[in-house]
């Protein structure tokens, strides 16, 4: 009955008023736009891609150096661990090569999240420029074509391919924005931070 009543109360605030706004809207004309497509396939996204790639190439070959070294280490560790009865100084000593080597292998793993990290940060800002980029280019076309809404192909279940303005809009960044930087502008000092040091006068 409650729900009823509920019904009711919402079907009685919708009011003339209210109905003709409603009836105002203009009806949806959509474009759409594959996002994913529209990075991945521009001129830009492919130059910086290269311009990335001997990046990717020195992090792969650096952890694959750090991974083959610190494996031998290891197993040497492993291998001349003293045995039960050994002398004080022999443990001691053992003790603090394994240290040594926890130290160093904590800090060959902070090195290649760092680069990663780097080459993360490097992607991201290839990508928001490019989408920002696209922006203007996709309202252009949606007031040629009339359309009123552009939506993520990735997010639509059906649509019919005239709907579909990804390849225009490609060809269009690709003459107004043929390259980008793939050196993301430095992060904002975190608050509370000593301001940088003024030259020295002459």
């Amino acid at each position: 009955m409650k729900k009823m009543l509920f019904a009711l109360a919402l079907a009685s605030a919708a009011t003339p008023a209210t109905m003709a706004v409603a009836q105002q809207l203009p009806p949806a004309v959509i474009v759409t736009v594959d996002r994913q497509e529209m990075i991945a396939g521009s001129a830009a996204a492919k130059a910086a891609q290269t311009e990335l790639k001997p990046k990717a190439d020195a992090l792969q070959a650096r952890l694959q150096q750090l991974s083959t070294s610190l494996q031998a280490e290891e197993k040497t560790l492993r291998d001349t661990a003293p045995q039960q009865g050994a002398a004080p100084a022999a443990v001691q000593a053992w003790q603090t090569k394994a240290r040594d080597f926890e130290t160093r292998r904590q800090q060959a793993d902070q090195e290649i999240q760092r680069r990663q990290q780097e080459i993360q940060r490097a992607e991201q800002w290839v990508v928001k420029q490019i989408n920002d980029g696209a922006q203007p280019i996709i309202s252009a076309i949606m007031r040629e074509r009339g359309a009123n809404m552009a939506v993520d192909e990735q997010v639509t279940i059906q649509h019919t391919a005239a709907l579909d303005i990804t390849k225009d809009v490609i060809a269009r960044l690709d003459k107004s924005l043929p390259r980008v930087s793939i050196t993301p502008p430095a992060p904002p000092a975190a608050p509370g931070a000593a301001p940088a040091a003024a030259p020295p006068r002459d």
